[in-house]
């Protein structure tokens, strides 16, 4: 009987291994002002009002938080950093990320750049996903009014289509070159219409392969039982489920927003809630032939789906399952997940520095926010610098 997987997530030669030690001092630098959400709050401010003024701080922004969470301003800049990656057997998939103008002519436009950069996949081994987000192809507003029950002008109903196109745009060229596709989870009151246009394109793409993939946020307290509702559908209707796990993006909006106008919060009662139902989920997925990205940052969760890829008898070189992390975070996770053979995937964002600001300022969030994040990145990063100078 083969010996259980073993994976530590402490070994910091392998996690650095693709770092310079003047790429490690740059990272402890970024990672020392997040682990201070005071000085993380007055950055964030003075680089806005930096950009509002036009002052000249993109160079600055380029050697600090920018260019330590993206790959670049471009799909070109980003493949580099996807290479170097890949060097180390971690794949990629460029993520672009800035958030749209809320006009038509925006949207073309989003739908155009991921149209490129699933052609940049199709010639890439190691970049076997695509991603978007539906907001980035339409208007949330007229989501939000379908959800609710409102009826559309014929206006919005025109717009709505000209959204569902562009996603059928996307997923089917990614079906086409043989690309799979995530679509991103966003704000609960109009992820329903969401899930609808990724069951519709599943059914349409998924009947030999899994192409398209949706998002599943676990800090939701009623998403497990929509993940297995989905999966029952799926089988009932005979294509294959692609499911995406994460904790979740959008806690404090909506919380606020379920206080403001009066209804229940969807947000789990506690993190554990979250944590055990996210736990739950990899069990259902790994246990019903769900195909799995673990979209995690929790050492726990990677732990749990090792053995879970062992107890089923999952070929950690297929495509059945992959890891998923940020790039410029949890590189302890990633590389040595990569390193043992699994299948790891990391979110590549690229934009123009100026107009990828608004997902800069939620990964300093996210890092202040999540209880040891960003200490605990602090902390192996100071390790790492340590052991380095051990072993000169």
């Amino acid at each position: 009987m083969p010996a259980k997987p073993n994976i530590s997530f402490e070994n910091l030669k392998v996690a650095f291994a693709s770092k310079s030690n003047a790429e490690l001092r740059k990272m402890y630098l970024v990672f020392a002002m997040l682990n201070n959400k005071l000085v993380s709050d007055i950055g964030i401010a003075l680089t806005n009002i930096g950009f509002k003024l036009h002052l000249p701080i993109k160079g600055i922004m380029k050697q600090t938080m920018f260019g330590h969470f993206c790959g670049g301003e471009t799909i070109s800049e980003s493949s580099d950093a996807a290479s170097k990656l890949a060097e180390y057997g971690v794949e990629s998939t460029l993520d672009y990320s800035v958030e749209g103008e809320g006009d038509e002519a925006s949207f073309d436009m989003t739908c155009a750049e991921i149209l490129k950069t699933i052609e940049k996949a199709e010639n890439q081994d190691s970049m076997p996903f695509a991603v978007f987000k539906v907001t980035g192809l339409g208007d949330y507003q007229i989501m939000t009014k379908m959800q609710a029950g409102e009826k559309l002008s014929k206006e919005e109903r025109l717009a709505f289509e000209r959204m569902k196109n562009r996603v059928d745009q996307l997923c089917s060229a990614a079906y086409q070159k043989g690309i799979k596709i995530l679509v991103d989870a966003e704000e609960s009151w109009f992820q329903d219409v969401i899930d609808d246009l990724a069951y519709e394109a599943m059914e349409k793409y998924n009947r030999e392969s899994c192409i398209v993939y949706n998002t599943y946020q676990m800090y939701r307290h009623d998403m497990l039982e929509r993940l297995k509702a989905a999966e029952a559908v799926s089988r009932g209707a005979g294509y294959l489920l692609g499911a995406k796990l994460v904790r979740g993006a959008y806690m404090e909006k909506e919380a606020k927003r379920a206080d403001e106008m009066g209804y229940p919060s969807p947000i789990q009662p506690s993190k554990s809630a979250t944590d055990k139902d996210y736990n739950l989920g990899v069990e259902f997925c790994l246990a019903n032939s769900v195909y799995l990205v673990s979209g995690s940052h929790n050492e726990a969760s990677n732990h749990l789906v090792v053995d879970l890829i062992d107890k089923h008898e999952i070929d950690k070189n297929s495509d059945r399952v992959f890891f998923a992390q940020l790039y410029g975070m949890s590189d302890n996770i990633s590389f040595n997940l990569a390193d043992a053979g699994y299948r790891v995937l990391k979110y590549v964002p690229y934009g123009p520095v100026e107009k990828v600001m608004p997902y800069l300022i939620r990964r300093a969030s996210e890092n202040s926010s999540i209880a040891g994040q960003s200490s605990r990145e602090f902390m192996l990063i100071k390790k790492e610098i340590e052991r380095r100078k051990k072993s000169k």
